[in-house]
Order: C-alpha cells, then structure tokens, then sequence
C-alpha cells in the first residue's frame, strides 16, 4: 500500500522549470511511485488532486511551494522529502557562468545599464508590474508571460507607443531579434524575411519553413496573441510592421495570425500595403479577398506564407493605372450594373477599406441604410431589383447610374468613383457614348475626383471594345479589363497610412547588439548566453514573499 507525504514551503518561489527539474528528480529516487513540485495555485491543487496525489489536510495559499511524494512505504516519501534542499541546491550543468545575479531588476539595471531588452517569465499576477518597471527604465519588453489581463496588456502597450518602446507579449513565446532567438525559437540563418507573428509556433513554423528552402530570417517580432483582438487593437503589430517598413535589411514581410477581429485585421493590411515592400499575409480563419491586391499576398497555410515569402526575395511591385491620385482620407464609391461585379469587388476591398457598405452586403454590419444613400465606402448594385422597379435594367439604360454619378461626384468627401462598363449581346450598344461626355464634364469640375471604369467585353462584341476604351481614357478616367486589377488599385490608393502621433521606435532596437536582462525562467537565460548574448539574470522573487497585502503597503511607500 502506498503512502503519501506533504511538504508546504510558505512564500518560497522557484521558476517553473526548477520546480519541474524537482519533481523529476524526486521521483527517481529509491521507493517513490510519483511526485508533485508546484506553486499551491487552486488550478494546481486541483491536477494533484486529478493524479491522486493531494492529500485531504494540505492548507495552502497560491504563493506557497506545494511539494507532494507518494512512495512505496512512509520511509522512502519521508526519506525523499529530506533530500528536496539538496536538490535544489545543485547546479545546473548547462555551462551557464554562475557571476553574480542581481535581485532587483533596478540592480540588474545599473550592472548592464545598455541592455535594451527585459525579457519577462515571472507568474502572471506579477508580470504587468515588471514589465511595467523596464518601460519606466526605458527597455523594450519580451513578455512571456499568460494570465495578465485584458487591461494590464492595453496599458503597457499604450505605455510602451507612447515612450517609443515596443511590447511583445504577454504570452509571446516566440521572437528572433538581430540573430537572437528569445523564448522558443529555433535556429535559422539570417536573411531578408521578416515576421510578425500573433502566434507562438505560428511564427517557428513559418521561420523554419524559410530556412528549409534556403531563405532567412532578418527580424521575427512576436505580439502575443491577443494583440489583434478588437480591444488590443494590433499596438504591436502595427509597430512591428513600421519597423521592418523601415528596416533596409528586410525585404518581404510575413504577417501571421491567429484568428483576428475583422476590423483590425483591416486596419493592418491598409497599413501593411503602405509598406512598400511585398507582405505575405496568413489570418489563419479569416477569409482572403484574393491571392494578391497590390503589395499584399493572402496565403492558405503557414508553409505557404514561407513559399511565397521566399520565392518574393527581390522582387519589386509596382502602382499600376495612372499617375493621378485621389487623397486617401476621401471616400469610394462603386456603381455596378452587375451584381457579381460588385459582390466581387466588395470581397476584395474589405480587406483594405473600413467601414465599407453595400445594398449588397457580405456581412450584416455592411448593410447599408439607404441604398438612395451612400455613406463612408459604399458600393451600390444598381441592377438590384429596388431600383428595377418600372426600370430597364442598367446594362440596357445608362439613367440611373448617370444620375447616381452626379450624386456622388456632388459629395466633396469623395474622392474615387468606379463604374462597371458591361459589352456583349443584349447589352446597350454603345454606353460610353452617353457616359463618356458626362464624366468628362464631372472631371472638369472636380480635379481632384477619380473616375475609374471596369470594362468587360470582348474584341468580338458588337460595341467595339477598344472604341469604348478610347472614349474613357479621352474622358481621363482611368480604365481596368479585371476585378483583381481594379481592386489592386483602389487598395494601394486607400493605403496610404497616415503618420502616427506617437514616437517612432528607434531602427537600432533591431540593429544593434542584442543585450538583455532575463527576470523568470532561467531557461531563457541559458538560451540567450549559448547564443553569445550578452545577459544577465535577476534572481526574482515575489514582493513581500507574495504577501499581496504587505507588497501594496512597500509599494505605496516607495512611491
């Protein structure tokens, strides 16, 4: 029959893996059937309990160590329980110098005062609190750390744009910074690709996936998987992505994601096709528009993102449709007389213009109100049976939409307009003749509005395609033959990111020598000396030995 002893080390904290190398360790000794070695936090009470190794009398609190042997007799789990300081007492064999270790990380400051990085592991209830203390001390932030909350996460990243400061995480397990791999991530060669990942092994499989064919990794940036939630917002992607904007040694950018708010994945491809270098975009459940609009390339799957990621190392996009520009802050409209046509190009512009509407929407919050009336983006079917009503459909009577362009070309506030030019058998015989004179005449009102026209036809259809062409382009509308091209256009017009009014994060961050200071796991620690990196380890622990109370007073009187 078996025995089960306890042992409760009141406020005593180890870092995870130390007590993990503990339990390991005890359960190999002579008589010992298992062992637990954890912080005496209710969900871990609770798997002891699972595992039957919770004794019914244990009174702990979650700050205390929680250490439970079940062995073959009383004797060998009393016997295992005496040899737990010895345990801890033996030096790792890692080859990890053992030089003097700071307590603090305002200590650890003054002994490495050019560590740009802090590198946190700590628990969660005590993560925002450091994290918070290396932006006072002007560092940036690895925060791996989970259980910080919603509002801990949007604090410090507003904190940390605000001071030109970056922070990744929590819960960011991966980055690669200058050739520096931080928490799990794996060797790969440096190279031109760079990455910001929303997810952990997301970004080491896109990462190892490049180096597999050959490629490399300039910068990896990881954001912690809440960023692009619609309450985080994406602070840290969208600062990711401006500093491989500007970084000269990363030539195609990778964006990787787990599933994110629609509406801030938006906002982030708006910005990423402002980055004027190639973007391989992956929300992994989010629907992409197309294979390709403008600098941006949707892939299907993480080994994708790494193919296309690769094989656009030197390749160079360029603005196609004219040299006349609309200003990016106006609005669009789209005037169909197709309702695929328009369907089609909402799917593709939502993705790059936000909010859009529609008489025609793919989702509900696209519904437009009025289909008389547009608002923000809009994109009308003015062959939808509202406006059919004792109407010739607008492939046959150019009526309606003549009026609606007037409409819209009336509305300062905006500033490109698109027209679907349908050739064929059945279709008006000769529709550039009514729209042609009438845009022309808008545009000499309104020089700052762009007309664009999406022709689909034939060299074979009775209109005379290159004759309707010819017309537009003498009406200085801008002309496209397809959806995909039109909507590449409009996407890289409206992209146009407007500068933001907090401080730019400084190209060195990624630049220079990476120095850090670990505070928690001393696995990463270990990781950044094998590297040769230049680190040092705090040797933390909780406040007032986890005695909230007591930390809160200390606090208080410290500030």
């Amino acid at each position: 029959m078996s025995e089960t002893e306890f042992e409760i080390r009141k406020g005593a904290y180890y870092d995870s893996v130390v007590l993990m190398r503990l339990q390991r360790d005890l359960a190999a000794l002579p008589g010992v059937i298992d062992a637990g070695v954890v912080m005496a936090t209710a969900a871990n009470r609770e798997l002891l309990s699972v595992n039957d190794l919770l004794p019914g009398s244990v009174n702990s609190s979650p700050d205390d160590l929680l250490i439970v042997v079940k062995a073959d007799s009383k004797n060998s789990a009393t016997n295992a329980l005496g040899n737990v300081d010895e345990l801890l007492s033996r030096r790792k064999s890692s080859g990890v110098s053992e030089d003097f270790r700071p307590h603090s990380l305002n200590a650890a400051v003054n002994q490495l005062p050019e560590a740009n990085w802090v590198l946190v592991s700590v628990p969660g209830r005590y993560a925002a609190s450091v994290a918070r203390e290396a932006l006072d001390f002007g560092k940036h932030v690895f925060l791996y750390s989970d259980n910080v909350s919603l509002e801990d996460e949007i604090a410090l990243k507003k904190t940390a744009r605000e001071k030109g400061l970056l922070v990744m995480g929590p819960d960011c397990g991966t980055a690669i910074i200058n050739g520096i791999g931080l928490g799990f991530a794996n060797r790969v060669r440096r190279g031109q690709i760079g990455l910001v990942g929303a997810s952990g092994t997301g970004t080491q499989a896109v990462t190892s996936h490049v180096h597999a064919l050959g490629g490399g990794i300039s910068h990896a940036i990881g954001t912690g998987g809440r960023d692009l939630n619609a309450d985080v917002n994406a602070i840290t992607a969208h600062q990711a992505l401006d500093l491989l904007k500007n970084d000269p040694g990363t030539k195609v950018i990778v964006l990787v994601s787990k599933p994110p708010s629609s509406e801030v994945a938006t906002k982030l491809i708006s910005a990423a096709q402002n980055a004027n270098k190639p973007v391989v975009v992956y929300f992994i459940g989010y629907p992409a528009p197309a294979r390709k609009i403008g600098y941006i390339h949707f892939a299907i799957s993480l080994s994708e993102a790494a193919d296309i990621a690769v094989e656009l190392i030197n390749s160079n996009l360029k603005l196609a449709g004219g040299d006349k520009l609309p200003n990016p802050n106006s609005y669009f409209r789209g005037l169909f007389s197709g309702g695929t046509l328009a369907y089609e190009t909402l799917l593709g512009l939502q993705a790059s213009l936000s909010p859009i509407y529609s008489n025609a929407p793919i989702y509900a919050h696209q519904t437009l109100k009025d289909p008389l009336k547009s608002e923000s983006h809009t994109i009308i079917d003015l062959g939808d049976e509202y406006f059919m009503v004792g109407r010739l459909h607008p492939m046959l009577d150019n009526d309606l939409r003549i009026r609606r362009l007037k409409q819209e070309a009336a509305d300062p506030e905006v500033g490109m307009i698109l027209l679907d030019i349908v050739l064929g058998d059945g279709s008006h015989p000769d529709p550039t003749s009514e729209l042609a004179p009438v845009i022309k005449d808008i545009l000499r009102e309104r020089t700052d509005l762009t007309i664009l026209a999406l022709v689909i036809g034939t060299d074979e259809d009775p209109q005379d395609i290159q004759l309707q062409i010819d017309r537009l382009e003498e009406a200085n509308s801008v002309v496209f033959r397809s959806v995909t091209e039109v909507v590449e256009y409009i996407s890289l017009i409206f992209s146009t990111h407007k500068s933001s009014q907090f401080p730019a994060i400084a190209l060195d961050s990624l630049t220079q020598e990476f120095t850090a200071i670990n505070v928690g796991l001393e696995t990463f620690y270990e990781s950044l000396k094998l590297q040769d990196a230049q680190a040092i380890h705090v040797e933390w622990r909780p406040p007032a030995g986890g005695d909230e109370k007591l930390a809160s007073l200390l606090a208080r009187m410290k500030n």
